[in-house]
């Protein structure tokens, strides 16, 4: 498995965790922006009134995956929610959380609610 097909993997792996605590997938992989104002947002997830943005990091450790959700990249996250915000207004009463899911291939999956 290359590393593209493990980061697609990881990504399904942590959406069927989400769904099995609770939570309802709105949309995965949602891209807003172009160029360097691009932002990408794994999961958007919805659980009552909170929306929640998942950033879903694989690496060979959970406290490196945990590193790898950078500064940089939390705010580029934060553009991409604001930019689903606003084509999706039907959420705009909804609590917003940031969360992180951290997987170690083959199953060790930690999620980490309000991570930034």
């Amino acid at each position: 498995m290359n590393n593209n097909q493990s980061g697609k993997f990881a990504e399904f792996l942590a959406r069927m965790f989400l769904r099995l605590k609770g939570y309802h997938i709105c949309a995965a992989n949602y891209i807003t922006g172009r160029g360097t104002t691009a932002g990408e947002i794994d999961i958007i997830a919805v659980r009552g009134k909170t929306l929640i943005f998942v950033e879903v990091k694989k690496r060979s450790t959970l406290e490196n995956a945990a590193y790898a959700v950078t500064p940089k990249q939390q705010k580029r996250l934060r553009t991409a929610a604001a930019g689903f915000l606003a084509s999706h207004p039907r959420y705009k009463d909804f609590d917003i959380r940031f969360d992180a899911v951290l997987i170690v291939l083959p199953f060790r999956l930690t999620h980490i609610p309000n991570a930034f």
